[in-house]
């Protein structure tokens, strides 16, 4: 069974940075596809960041040059580093993959970018 817990989040001030980290169980994030994505009440949830099984990335536009996405194989581990955080970057922050059709999330981690 699939299972991805993100962890990292909290409050921090304009400017400041976090680490998000999503720990899989049940797959193997070095040949999966996984991505983060973060939702605001009222709207989609939206892609942020995705790692691909080659090791490339892409970035939601708004996030390009602040965020980095990354992964530890040996930890089967997924990483949301956020520089530069600005208000409107805050939102409930997912870990995301695709096995066998299905897509699986996490439980969401809250990332509130206030003074």
């Amino acid at each position: 069974q699939v299972q991805l817990v993100e962890s990292g989040g909290g409050l921090v001030q304009p400017g400041g940075s976090l680490r998000l980290s999503c720990a899989a169980s049940g797959i193997i994030v070095g040949i999966n596809t996984m991505g983060w994505y973060r939702q605001v009440p009222g709207k989609q949830r939206a892609l942020v960041a995705a790692i691909f099984p080659g090791g490339s990335t892409t970035y939601a536009d708004s996030v390009k040059g602040r965020f980095t996405i990354s992964r530890d194989n040996a930890k089967n581990t997924v990483y949301l580093q956020m520089n530069g955080l600005k208000p409107e970057d805050t939102a409930v922050y997912y870990c995301n993959t695709r096995s066998l059709g299905n897509a699986y999330w996490g439980q969401g981690t809250q990332v509130t970018v206030s003074s």
